[in-house]
């Protein structure tokens, strides 16, 4: 009787070991745990403000916006990639 006892155990612990661990978000620099889409809007949110600042403070003296979709661009690959 105990050998039939243990063999629903010994079979549902070796079930448990067969199925695949589940993959944690990307640990990286940001102070939060994120996933890549995680990311991707952080990125995003963060081009907007920059486009928004760059409207008010840096072309009325002249400097185009494509400097700052350039900066927002360098900063999306950063964060999407090691954020």
């Amino acid at each position: 009787m105990s050998n039939h006892d243990n063999t629903p155990l010994s079979s549902a612990h070796h079930e448990e070991e067969d199925t695949p661990a589940v993959s944690s978000p990307k640990a990286g620099f940001l102070p939060i745990e994120t996933n890549w889409f995680d990311r991707l809007f952080i990125s995003v949110v963060i081009w907007v403000a920059l486009s928004l600042l760059w409207f008010r403070f840096m072309e009325p003296i002249g400097l185009s916006i494509w400097i700052s979709n350039a900066i927002a661009l360098a900063l999306a690959v950063l964060i999407i990639s090691k954020g």
